[in-house]
């Protein structure tokens, strides 16, 4: 893997932020600017108060660590629903096939 890296400009509200990334990471960076930006205008536009920037990327990295720890919780019950089903599949098949008969070949 090359360890070669860019420097990619992202745009958050109204100011320029350069990073440096590998040339493959340069899309979803952008895309993550892009979705970071919007949540930032959100807050800023939900406020009746002049908030700084400052203000606003925490408020912002607050709601975003919010919404990302409902996901992974989300995914979490999902995937131990999903075990149980396996689980109990597993356990059908083999009450089956321990009933059957063997074929001889």
């Amino acid at each position: 893997m090359s360890k070669e890296t860019i420097g990619v400009t992202v745009h958050l509200i109204g100011s320029e932020y350069r990073f440096a990334c590998r040339p493959a990471e340069q899309d979803e960076l952008l895309e993550a600017g892009r979705y970071l930006d919007d949540k930032m205008r959100e807050v800023r536009d939900r406020s009746s108060k002049l908030l700084s920037l400052e203000a606003i990327a925490v408020m912002a990295a607050m709601n975003l660590s919010h919404e990302l720890l409902r996901q992974q919780r989300q995914t979490t019950e999902t995937d131990t629903i999903i075990n149980h089903h396996v689980q109990d599949l597993v356990q059908k098949i083999d009450a089956i096939l321990s009933k059957a008969v063997p074929i001889e070949l």
